[in-house]
């Protein structure tokens, strides 16, 4: 046993305080740090996340002579047609969510139209105006902007189009905190809410409470409420949460929220174009969107079951006067007048035209059946992995199924479907992963296939024993491991390698 795996073990059995000095010192010393360091680089050789293999050049300067187009064309042509196989026959978890090579042409055909457009020069471009407004108006519509209209006149339901969720919840906090003016301004999420909420209480400066979900996985009304602190400016909710799945209870969270005068955000970045649809098709979906007075924003995003083309997401708020606090604009700069609605200033109009398109060739008809292939077919995984011995699902989710295991390393078991080319998500807080249904996995038979392959899976990891395979040592460190300093140290160096040549 070498120092690393002596030190190691030590840590592990220490609390997470004094692990994380442990830790600290022990990265002070050059011997200590190097071993450390070293051992990140073994870890990461087994993980994930390899540059392709295709016979295509490597660049590490510009060519001394421009390349043909047609071979930059082909290569990658190449790349493409490698990495297709990965979630063409519906084997990945999420990521793409239509995946129609005929839908997919389409969109690329509008995105060829439109690749020069840029909504910052409207003059130029004044289709950018039609599109982007029409998107945030008929996303508003579905979700209940037509029957959220208060006693006011400031009660109109507006938004922006952002390039995906992560830039819509940043803006939708950073409205509020602007609106607030307060000194260190704090947001009050479930322990389940997306990472997003981090980044941005990261780079807005504020203070960010997460409250520990119920048993159910499902946010705690009663403990969110005595969390809230007379700087609380906004409380979120989830519908569903990334993690698990389930929605959070948002009539009683944004009762709560309006009943302490302060903002209530629905995440519905993954559940905002499927959950009208389901509550249509009869399903039991409680009420989550601008038809509670309490709810005063709220995320959607069209590049996931909105079947847009990567990189948009709309954000939006009760009322023009919350808006205009998310956006940008300067009035003395030498350059001009400028104004930014959202983060970027130059943003792709090619992309927003790709999703107003998109929309338009679903209509509610294509959602509603898309939307039932879906849920129809989430209840099938989740029947099939109850029914695998050793695996439990965790809370009541409809078509994002997260399970673990208390007889088996669920780490292992994703390592080994890894193998058999299923990109599942890995989870902690409790040791899980999901599988977020799309219309890849509503195919005939991948259901079969990915339930088969499954409880071989378990087999296989119940025979091994400790996480030993791809990611499952990686992820079996992030579970446990008390320095937590260390796992960030792990994942910079996993960044670090993305962008080696």
């Amino acid at each position: 046993m070498d120092i690393t795996e002596l030190g190691r073990r030590l840590i592990e059995r220490l609390p997470s305080r004094l692990a994380g000095w442990t830790y600290r010192s022990a990265r002070k010393v050059p011997a200590l740090r190097r071993s450390l360091d070293a051992g990140y680089e073994a870890m990461l050789d087994d993980a994930p996340g390899e540059k392709p293999e295709a016979d295509v050049a490597v660049y590490r300067r510009l060519p001394d002579h421009a390349r043909p187009r047609d071979d930059i064309l082909a290569d990658v042509a190449a790349l493409a047609e490698l990495e297709e196989a990965a979630w063409r026959d519906g084997k990945a978890s999420g990521a793409v969510y239509h995946g129609d090579q005929e839908h997919i042409e389409f969109l690329n055909e509008v995105y060829a139209m439109q690749s020069q457009s840029n909504p910052l020069h409207l003059d130029l471009w004044p289709s950018g105006m039609k599109f982007e407004s029409e998107v945030v108006a008929m996303t508003a519509s579905m979700l209940g902007s037509e029957t959220a209209a208060g006693d006011g006149d400031g009660d109109e339901i507006v938004g922006t189009i952002t390039s995906g969720g992560t830039e819509s919840i940043f803006l939708a906090m950073k409205a509020y905190r602007d609106r607030a003016g307060t000194r260190k301004p704090e947001m009050v999420v479930p322990s389940s809410a997306h990472v997003a909420f981090d980044k941005a209480a990261q780079y807005l400066g504020m203070r960010l409470t997460k409250v520990p979900v119920g048993r159910d996985f499902r946010a705690d009304v009663d403990a969110m409420a005595r969390a809230v602190s007379r700087r609380t400016i906004v409380v979120a909710g989830s519908s569903p949460g990334f993690p698990h799945g389930v929605i959070d209870p948002i009539p009683a969270l944004s009762d709560m929220a309006r009943e302490r005068g302060i903002g209530f955000h629905t995440d519905a970045c993954l559940g905002g174009f499927v959950l009208p649809w389901a509550d249509r098709l009869g399903y039991e979906v409680p009420p989550f969107d601008f038809r509670l007075l309490g709810v005063t924003s709220m995320s959607a995003d069209t590049h996931k079951y909105g079947y847009a083309a990567k990189g948009t997401s709309v954000v939006l708020y009760r009322g023009r006067e919350l808006r205009h606090h998310q956006y940008s604009i300067a009035t003395e700069w030498p350059g001009g007048l400028y104004y930014s609605p959202a983060l970027a200033g130059s943003r792709p109009g090619a992309l927003v035209a790709a999703a107003w398109a998109a929309m338009l060739s679903m209509g509610e008809e294509g959602y509603l059946r898309a939307t039932a292939a879906i849920l129809e077919t989430g209840a099938q995984v989740r029947t099939g992995i109850e029914s695998i011995d050793g695996l439990r699902v965790l809370g009541d989710p409809l078509w994002v199924i997260a399970f673990s295991s208390d007889t088996v390393d669920i780490y292992e078991v994703m390592s080994r479907m890894a193998q058999r080319g299923w990109s599942l998500n890995g989870l902690h807080h409790p040791p899980a992963v999901h599988i977020a249904v799309t219309l890849r996995h509503t195919r005939p038979g991948v259901v079969e296939a990915f339930l088969e392959d499954l409880a071989v899976a378990v087999e296989e990891a119940k025979a091994t024993g400790d996480a030993a395979t791809g990611a499952a040592p990686l992820y079996g460190m992030a579970a446990t491991f008390p320095a937590r300093g260390a796992v960030g140290h792990l994942l910079e160096r996993y960044i670090d390698r993305q962008y080696e040549v």
